[in-house]
């Protein structure tokens, strides 16, 4: 599958990030289409290295779902389709009943058996260790030497209202570069109307909080800085009133409902102008119901990504290659429908591989032909639950370490 390598080749690269929650809601439809079309990735880009970063692992029952994560990964691990990925760590955050610690993150790492040398850091002995058969850790990963991983302190979420998020570290060396790659999941959005109330919404500020709090995290002093890979679900989403006013229902009355009782925004009603008063756009707390889902279709949506401002205010922290692909979220769960949008919420991009500037150096480089970096969504046409995984593929080519700012003992390696 993935060819020898050679110094003019490099080391080919392979980042997904998954939202899976729906997988362990209907297995039996789901998991062999997502996995076929994972595997077909692979097949594609041949990749020496794979980082799968996963989110709601288990879905929303982790408990009753626990045979069906098992199978999962022990179907990844064994599969004809990974064989030649000889070596593999998984990471499983599987401690669903302390509240204050769970993430339902899971990260998986294969490495192709032509790939010689490569070492993962120890957070506890502070030294590189080479990686050596297939290992899966899970449970209380707090404990885990190879990961760091963090829950969101309380006061990070909305309403102060425990959820399933936080983020899982690991650090790799490969050839002469090292590198993090950090499976982060940030909030989302509890309801439509309060994210249409304030631009940006209320959701935004404490996702923006909330991925400050990781960047710190992982650039502090405690280990050396080098370049970094963010990817998982950010939950980010379009500026909703002035998408909806400037694009999606740009002629249109607005009907403002709200509860007797409380007194509480509890619907908008936009309808054309004119005589016929047609229909175009129903918001509640939890639908989005529009009349032409082609606009986040067509062009691949893209017409849209002016309304896309989480990133900007990372500017200089955070880089991300152009997206060339429809929002990745929120997908039906029809097993039968591939490219139609739930009615929801707002289809918005909440899926992306971000970088640091140094990882950036490390992806973009003169001698890398342009077709041979990929940014772009896994099975376009077919139902992969809520979320569409998202990739990057590259290659790490000779003197890529030179973007690495390391010191001249972080290869240096642990004793077994």
């Amino acid at each position: 599958m993935a060819g020898k390598l050679t110094a003019a080749q490099g080391t080919g690269i392979l980042l997904v990030t998954a939202n899976v929650g729906s997988l362990f809601e209907d297995p039996e439809h789901l998991e062999k289409i997502w996995l076929r079309e994972f595997y077909q990735t692979v097949q594609t880009h041949r990749p020496h290295f794979v980082a799968v970063h996963c989110q709601e692992v288990g879905g929303k029952n982790y408990e009753a779902s626990m045979s069906h994560v098992d199978s999962f990964v022990t179907e990844l691990l064994s599969s004809d389709a990974m064989k030649e990925y000889s070596r593999a760590r998984v990471y499983l955050d599987e401690n669903y009943k302390s509240q204050e610690h769970f993430t339902a993150l899971g990260s998986f790492y294969f490495i192709h058996e032509s790939l010689k040398n490569i070492q993962q850091f120890d957070f506890k002995a502070k030294k590189f260790r080479k990686v050596v058969g297939k290992e899966t850790w899970s449970e209380t990963l707090e404990s885990t030497p190879t990961v760091e991983k963090e829950k969101f302190p309380q006061d990070y979420y909305p309403e102060s209202k425990w959820s399933r998020k936080g983020f899982i570290r690991t650090r790799w060396a490969l050839a002469d570069c090292a590198f993090d790659l950090v499976n982060i999941h940030l909030f989302h959005d509890a309801s439509n109307l309060v994210a249409w109330e304030k631009s940006p919404s209320i959701y935004s500020r404490s996702r923006q909080r909330a991925l400050q709090f990781v960047l710190d995290r992982i650039t502090d002093d405690r280990y050396e800085r080098l370049p970094y890979f963010v990817f998982g679900d950010f939950n980010f989403r379009l500026d909703s009133k002035p998408v909806i006013q400037s694009r999606l229902c740009p002629a249109c009355n607005l009907q403002v409902s709200r509860s007797d009782d409380t007194n509480q925004l509890s619907k908008l009603t936009f309808r054309e102008f004119g005589n016929d008063q047609k229909l175009i756009l129903q918001v509640e707390k939890k639908l989005f119901n529009y009349v032409n889902q082609d606009i986040f279709r067509e062009d691949n949506g893209t017409s849209l990504l002016e309304f896309d401002n989480e990133l900007s205010v990372f500017r200089g922290q955070l880089h991300e290659l152009e997206i060339a692909f429809p929002p990745s979220y929120p997908y039906s769960e029809d097993s039968n429908q591939g490219r139609e949008y739930m009615n929801t919420r707002l289809p918005a991009w909440c899926d992306r591989i971000l970088m640091s500037p140094s990882a950036r150096d490390m992806v973009i480089k003169p001698e890398n032909e342009e077709k041979s970096i990929v940014y772009d969504n896994i099975g376009p046409n077919v139902c992969m639950g809520d979320h569409k995984p998202v990739f990057l593929s590259f290659r790490i080519t000779a003197g890529a370490g030179k973007c690495c700012q390391r010191g001249e003992n972080i290869f240096r390696e642990a004793p077994l």
